[in-house]
């Protein structure tokens, strides 16, 4: 019977510890080997957390398998805006400010993990978050440009 273990790591920075180590030391698999692998995969991702699954296919022959999904809208959205973290006051005090072509590319990237049904309405939901965050859009106000998505 497969197993899965499911972790949020920081990109390219998983290390033995935990959470990975004590999760994948039971199971006997090779957890240098993992941790690398998840790294490998995740680089591009450096400095976000970003949430990895590791399937155990077989657990006689420690065969595994590693899904990595994408980071948190908020943290691409931070990323993008040059900003390290959100605002303590998003509705008056702004972190950063993106392109609308920005929020159209997060929005590329999580349409596939979110139930919208097209890519307006995920962009929708990229620009609630950056309302969350405290990121303008264009230097706009990321409320007023949400009634508006059209591509």
């Amino acid at each position: 019977m497969a197993q899965k273990i499911e972790v949020l790591v920081e990109g390219g920075k998983a290390s033995g510890g935990p959470p990975l180590g004590p999760a994948l030391g039971p199971l006997g698999l090779n957890i240098n080997d993992v941790v690398g692998r998840i790294n490998k995969e995740t680089e591009r991702f450096a400095g976000m957390k970003v949430p990895v699954i590791i399937t155990v296919t077989d657990p006689a022959t420690k065969k595994y398998e590693i899904s990595v999904g994408t980071p948190p809208a908020s943290s691409l959205l931070l990323k993008e805006a040059g900003a390290t973290k959100g605002s303590p006051d998003p509705l008056r005090q702004k972190v950063g400010n993106i392109t609308m072509d920005q929020v159209k590319k997060i929005a590329e990237m999580k349409h596939e993990s979110t139930l919208s049904r097209d890519i307006e309405d995920t962009m929708k939901e990229v620009i609630g978050t950056a309302i969350s965050v405290g990121v303008t859009i264009d230097g706009k106000d990321p409320r007023e440009l949400r009634k508006g998505i059209k591509i």
